[in-house]
């Protein structure tokens, strides 16, 4: 197992059932993402704008009207503010999570807006390192750190961190390396600073360390999984169930491809409100090129509900794909490329064994394709009492 890690089926599971639903131990969304004006719940991800607004914006057509807004399920009026420092959340329930857990040691106050706060400076730093499309964050990191800060428990919270896969030496500087590209060690070392600077902790001291910094930031970087969100999208798929005449089908769909091809035009490709999370039971998954399961987010919020793409007999292993549709449909050369760098590992799955000899036929094509990226897209464990379907794992 590439990660020292499986899940495996304790009974029979059916296609199309959900294996599990998770929440993250911790998320955040991504900094380029906030910065440019996608809102999102600071706590469940949840998308803040209500999809009429999303549209207007993501089209640059403020009079744009929508029809059917009583299918958006965005609530504005139970929206609510961190009154310190008034990042928004859904609901207070998720104001209160977020102080109960994290907030608090995070909170900026009325310095929220201030450049030269040390958590302010670390979130510039890594803007000007780490340019979108973002793959990881050093918030959520930071969110660590305030976790165990605020817990009661806090070697309870620090060894459900240490469960997710952890790295050598040697792997954790190529892990940062693609994270940061060709100058990360100057890059690593300042943000270290920063980070130290910012959240400094007496009981977290081996965070703060060079070796414990970086060995942080190759967890981040090898187990977040990416999180989206959309109140767009959700209001297009309520749409979409609608019972309309064949007239008014074709009415409604007509004007939300346009309305697309407008949104393509004015913001292309980056839609949703986008983040990471760490997932304990989601991260044991090992990968394989014809996976038998995978995450989605249908909650719209940072809820993970893993289901299963075939059946899966009692004893089998659950795996998922680390690559997206199109990397997977890409020959047993570029896959491999893309796997051991971004995660360090050969893929043996049946798939790979299979077309093993494809290894040394790589075409000019897969030579000249561009550096991938880790787009691994898109809990509490039973002692922080969030309900998981335990009978079916293992």
């Amino acid at each position: 197992l590439p990660g020292g890690k499986g899940l495996f089926a304790k009974k029979a599971i059916k296609k199309g059932d959900t294996i599990f639903v998770e929440r993250p131990l911790v998320s955040s969304q991504f900094l380029w993402n906030s910065q440019y004006k996608y809102k999102a719940c600071e706590y469940c991800l949840s998308a803040l704008e209500t999809a009429e607004d999303n549209a207007r914006r993501l089209s640059g057509n403020p009079g744009l009207s929508l029809p059917h807004t009583e299918l958006c399920k965005v609530r504005p009026e139970l929206h609510q503010a961190c009154p310190q420092c008034q990042v928004m959340y859904c609901s207070n329930e998720c104001r209160q999570a977020a102080a109960d857990q994290y907030h608090r040691a995070l909170c900026l106050g009325h310095s929220q807006e201030d450049p030269d706060h040390p958590v302010n400076k670390l979130k510039d730093a890594w803007r000007s390192m780490h340019y979108p499309p973002e793959t990881s964050s050093i918030m959520l990191m930071a969110r660590m750190v305030a976790t165990v800060k605020q817990a009661q428990d806090k070697c309870c919270w620090q060894k459900l961190f240490f469960q997710f896969c952890s790295r050598a030496a040697n792997e954790e500087e190529e892990i940062a390396h693609k994270l940061l590209g060709e100058k990360f060690q100057g890059h690593l070392t300042l943000l270290q600073t920063l980070f130290t600077t910012a959240l400094y902790d007496d009981h977290l001291n081996m965070w703060f360390t060079p070796e414990g910094f970086r060995s942080l930031f190759a967890l981040v970087g090898t187990n977040g999984q990416g999180i989206g969100t959309s109140s767009l999208s959700q209001w297009v798929h309520a749409c979409d169930a609608l019972e309309l005449t064949s007239q008014q089908r074709e009415q409604l769909d007509s004007f939300i491809d346009q309305l697309y091809k407008d949104i393509e035009k004015e913001t292309g490709d980056f839609l949703n409100c986008e983040g990471s999370g760490l997932f304990l039971l989601q991260s044991s998954c090992n990968h394989s090129c014809i996976p038998k399961a995978e995450a989605s987010f249908p909650n719209n919020n940072f809820l993970l509900h893993l289901s299963a793409l075939s059946d899966i007999s009692p004893g089998e292993e659950i795996c998922i794909s680390y690559l997206d549709c199109c990397q997977r449909d890409r020959s047993c050369h570029s896959r491999q490329k893309i796997l051991r760098e971004n995660y360090l590992f050969v893929c043996s799955c049946p798939k790979c064994v299979s077309q093993m000899d494809e290894l040394d036929l790589t075409s000019s094509s897969d030579d000249m394709e561009e550096e991938i990226t880790d787009e691994k897209v898109t809990q509490w464990p039973e002692a922080l009492d969030l309900p998981v379907e335990k009978d079916l794992v293992t």
